[in-house]
């Protein structure tokens, strides 16, 4: 402990009292409004466990995340950082090996009756791998040319494991949530400027050489390049159909037409956001963004309160991937970006989004409930 660093908490009462129960709130919010969505999906003819399972699933996972953020505090995210990094990074390269294939993608490892999806593990990895290094080498060096290559290749290395799944949605996720690290950590406007031509290069390579034929539909029918209303284009086509038939309060709970009678695809997952702006409208759409836009203003009130550089970069990166996956749903959803297989979080069915967001907010939990324990100073640095 730094000299002059406040005690953190002590007792379980103290740290119960301390938590950030405002974030703790919102996620809770979010998650009731999946619930909400998930009831109404089964009333159109899905699995009707869908709904409970959804909030079981959550209520398990927010348990775990405020227990752990309770009990570790920065030292742990700091002395795990490169190790969650590396073992994510191995796992990826054990999939081109012995992965396992369903719907023509390989994306995970089955360990015994286990079943994992080390992409996942990697949108956490490099957020924490990114804040150490740029904790360790200093703000005055995080713009230099020469020491933003490692990061540059560290975030490369499984973007390019995962397009090959091929996983092109968490690749982005990935990507973003490094870039933003590096950007938050203070790179250089030039370096960016670069970076985006590089990008632009990189994604007419990805398009022509790289991507999958279906990935190629997807990107033709979102540039106008082609029409495809009963194939690349039919999700985008009924999602637009249900946003643009709602108005301003919606067709009603339980009421939409096109998720009802069964137009609107994966309505359950990457579509979900358009059920909630066909059954509430205008105004329900936009309360389900202020709440996520108040979750990442608290992420974001976190890190500026954060005392160490470490601390500050994993609290605003995750705030940083709650936006990434935010902003790519509602954008494909109304046709501004390709179809990509982004879930909305906490309210999408399915547990990995929510498990890699519910690790990410408990970092951040951890991060506010013990910033006084230690100072400008931690464990290992």
């Amino acid at each position: 402990m730094s000299i002059g660093a406040a005690p953190g908490p002590r007792t379980i009462a103290e740290r119960v009292s301390r938590l950030n129960w405002g974030i703790i709130t919102l996620l809770c919010a979010l998650a009731i409004v999946g619930v909400l969505m998930h009831f109404s999906v089964a009333n159109s003819g899905a699995r009707l466990d869908m709904p409970m399972t959804h909030g079981l699933r959550f209520a398990l996972l927010l348990v775990i995340a405020v227990t752990a953020a309770m009990f570790l505090d920065t030292r742990f995210w700091l002395a795990i950082s490169y190790p969650l990094y590396a073992g994510a990074l191995l796992l990826l390269l054990a999939v081109e090996f012995v992965g396992e294939t369903r719907m023509g993608a390989t994306r995970w490892l089955s360990i015994g009756p286990v079943s994992l999806q080390p992409s996942e593990f990697m949108k956490v990895g490099i957020v924490l791998a990114l804040a150490k290094y740029y904790m360790q080498i200093g703000p005055r060096r995080a713009g230099a040319v020469l020491w933003s290559l490692p990061p540059f290749l560290a975030i490369i290395a499984p973007v390019a494991l995962v397009m090959h799944q091929p996983d092109l949605g968490t690749a982005m996720l990935i990507m973003f949530a490094g870039l933003a690290t590096m950007f938050l950590a203070g790179l250089s406007w030039w370096i960016v400027g670069s970076g985006m031509v590089l990008g632009a290069i990189g994604a007419w390579f990805a398009y022509n050489y790289v991507l999958h034929p279906y990935q190629r539909d997807r990107v033709d029918v979102f540039l106008g390049l082609s029409s495809d209303p009963l194939g690349a284009g039919y999700h985008v086509l009924q999602s637009k159909i249900a946003i643009g038939s709602a108005g301003l309060f919606g067709r009603g709970y339980l009421q939409g037409s096109q998720a009802q009678l069964d137009f609107l695809p994966e309505k359950h997952t990457d579509f979900i956001f358009t059920m909630i702006v066909e059954e509430f409208g205008l105004i329900g759409g936009a309360v389900v963004l202020l709440l996520f836009g108040a979750l990442m203003a608290l992420a974001m009130q976190v890190a500026l309160r954060a005392r160490t550089m470490f601390s500050k970069l994993a609290a605003a990166s995750v705030a940083a991937m709650l936006a990434s996956y935010v902003l790519i749903n509602t954008a494909m959803v109304i046709g501004l970006v390709p179809v990509v297989g982004i879930p909305l979080p906490m309210v999408s069915f399915g547990g990995t989004a929510m498990m890699t967001l519910m690790v990410g907010f408990c970092i951040v939990l951890s991060i506010d409930l013990h910033k006084d324990a230690h100072g400008s100073r931690g464990w290992l640095w």
